[in-house]
């Protein structure tokens, strides 16, 4: 489904010149094509799941914010910009995000469903959110609502 999307956004973006989701969904493209290919000897000729594609999207995102940070202390506000605008683009592809109240429900829920105590628990209950909400969630924002729940 997310493979679909990717290709009519990229056929839309090129109908309209959008220079930038161009480049950036044919970066997806072919991040995808790489991850695909690493997997295929692994058993999995069909390549990576929506799921796994969502967590690629996660990856791409925290870069480029990393990337913005760097440029805006270096005064490159330029490549700032456009690093944001490719954050903006690979946005599109993601569901809608869980935040607030929904956020700290949805947390508190894993938590109870994991029967986790203590704060040792925090790295078994990250890697159970990011199994299940890839894509729908900060992890960064749910680490630290994590934390505090189970401190």
């Amino acid at each position: 489904m997310l493979r679909q999307a990717l290709d009519e956004a990229l056929k839309v973006a090129m109908k309209a010149r959008e220079e930038r989701a161009v480049a950036t969904i044919r970066l997806i493209l072919a991040a995808l094509k790489d991850r695909d290919i690493a997997v295929r000897p692994k058993g999995r000729p069909e390549g990576l799941s929506d799921q796994e594609i969502l967590q690629l999207f996660d990856t791409m995102i925290r870069q480029r914010r990393d990337s913005v940070e760097q440029y805006e202390r270096g005064g490159r506000v330029d490549l700032a910009e456009r690093e944001a605008e490719e954050i903006a683009v690979i946005e599109r592809f993601l569901p809608p995000q869980i935040e607030g109240d929904d956020l700290i429900s949805t947390i508190r829920a894993m938590i109870r469903e994991l029967d986790a105590r203590t704060i040792k628990d925090m790295g078994r209950t990250m890697a159970a959110l990011k199994g299940q909400y890839s894509g729908r969630m900060d992890f960064s924002k749910a680490s630290g609502v994590v934390k505090e729940i189970l401190a």
